[in-house]
Formats: structure tokens, C-alpha cells, sequence
């Protein structure tokens, strides 16, 4: 291979890859990979997902959520209590200095879309905006995956 065929390849992939992996900062907070999975005809709400590090040496919170993909947006978590799934709606979500909070399905916190404008379809991408209590607001684009969500979870291994 030339070291022009190696250039080009190097590009292309970095150009690739900062494509697919997208991030944001806010301060000292740094937002990853938005997503949401697909969801079916008549589903009237869908779930997010993201993570959040916060870099700083000071607490901050989420506070709110809201996108025009949905009528509402919520923060909730969700926890398995047996074989009793329980899900709840939560107010903020505490930020501690030096910390991440993981957004996946399954369990734990994610961001509910009630009463969709329209289905959440595999390719496409809507905006969601983050408040928080000190940092203040940021726009993220939401990146839709397939209902098995494979290329959200291949995406989110660090």
C-alpha cells in the first residue's frame, strides 16, 4: 500500500467514526451517544438513552428533558424487583463531581418519550434538550437504531 492509499484510508476512517460517535460538552459535562431504539406502529412512547460524565470538581443535576419527538419527556428509572418490572418517574438526576451516569436499557435511568409525534424509525435522528441546574441547557441529536438496539450497544463499549 502507498503512503497516499494509507493517508486516504486513515481520513475516511476518522471521518467515519466522528460520524457515528457523537458527543457533546456543556462546561464540564460531557453528554455521549444519544439514542433511541425503533419502535412499532401504534407505540405510543419510547425510551433514550445517553450517558453523562461529569468532569468537574463540582456536583450539578439534571433537571429536565424535552424534545419535539414526543408531547413530554421524563426522567424515569427503572429496576426489576423480582420478576416485577418497576418503573417510576424521577425529578433530577444527581451529577456527583468525578462521576458518570450510564443511561441504558434494561435498568437503571433513561429518558421517556410519551405520546410520540411519530414512530421512532432506524436511521432517523430528532433532538432532545438536557437542563441542567447549573451547567444549563444543551441540544443533543438522538440517533434511532434498530429494535434490537445492536448498533446502539456496539457503539456504547468504551
Amino acid at each position: 500500500m502507498s503512503l497516499r492509499s494509507v493517508s486516504l484510508f486513515v481520513c475516511a476512517l476518522a471521518v467515519s467514526v466522528s460520524a457515528y460517535a457523537h458527543e457533546y460538552d456543556l462546561g464540564s459535562l460531557h453528554i455521549g451517544h444519544p439514542y433511541a431504539r425503533a419502535t412499532v406502529a401504534g407505540q405510543p412512547s419510547g425510551g433514550a438513552f445517553l450517558s453523562i460524565e461529569n468532569k468537574g470538581k463540582e456536583a450539578d443535576k439534571l433537571i429536565g428533558v424535552s424534545s419535539p419527538a414526543a408531547k413530554s419527556a421524563e426522567i424515569h428509572t427503572m429496576s426489576m424487583d423480582g420478576n416485577v418490572m418497576k418503573m417510576r418517574e424521577v425529578g433530577e438526576i444527581e451529577l456527583a463531581p468525578a462521576s458518570t451516569v450510564n443511561m441504558i436499557p434494561g435498568n437503571g435511568y433513561h429518558i421517556m418519550l410519551i405520546g410520540l409525534t411519530q414512530p421512532l424509525k432506524a436511521g432517523d435522528k430528532f433532538p432532545l434538550t438536557l437542563t441542567f441546574q447549573k451547567a444549563g441547557k444543551v441540544e443533543v441529536s438522538v440517533h434511532v437504531t434498530d429494535l434490537s438496539g445492536k448498533a446502539a450497544d456496539a457503539s456504547h463499549q468504551h
